[in-house]
């Protein structure tokens, strides 16, 4: 069903904002309709990379009002992402399909000008995986 797909790529896009979603349960919704595993993964890992690149873009395009009061990070958050990022490094991406914790930090790779690809394919492995682990519970 096709049909499902849709809502899927939706409401997995709109998680990996700051929205308050768990696209698990979506993935997991389609996989018990039946829907084939090997689309649903591509579908929903496609979604939530694209919200996450929305992310990197915002932080990228407001880092030029930084010293705005409205803007969302202060220096003391931004020199912590950082000093974070130089010592974890880009791979720190692999986890943002963390809850809590993988929105602000493709916020903050955008704001630390990750380059895109580098960007999508670590954050897109990760949430990959993570849908595949999903699917492959459900699947069993």
């Amino acid at each position: 069903m096709l049909s499902l797909q849709l809502p899927l790529a939706l409401s997995s896009f709109l998680a990996a904002t700051v929205l308050p979603l768990a696209s698990e349960l979506s993935v997991g919704a389609v996989i018990l309709a039946g829907e084939n595993p090997w689309l649903t993964l591509a579908v929903a890992s496609t979604g939530n990379t694209a919200g996450a690149i929305v992310n990197w873009w915002l932080g990228g395009y407001l880092l030029q009002y930084q010293d705005a009061r409205w803007f969302p990070v202060s220096q003391e958050q931004l020199s912590r992402a950082q000093q974070r990022f130089q010592r974890y490094g880009v791979w720190s991406l692999l986890l943002a399909w963390l809850p809590l914790v993988g929105d602000p930090l493709t916020f903050a790779a955008g704001i630390l000008k990750v380059r895109l690809p580098v960007f999508v394919l670590l954050a897109g492995a990760g949430k990959c995986a993570r849908y595949a682990v999903v699917i492959f519970v459900l699947g069993n």
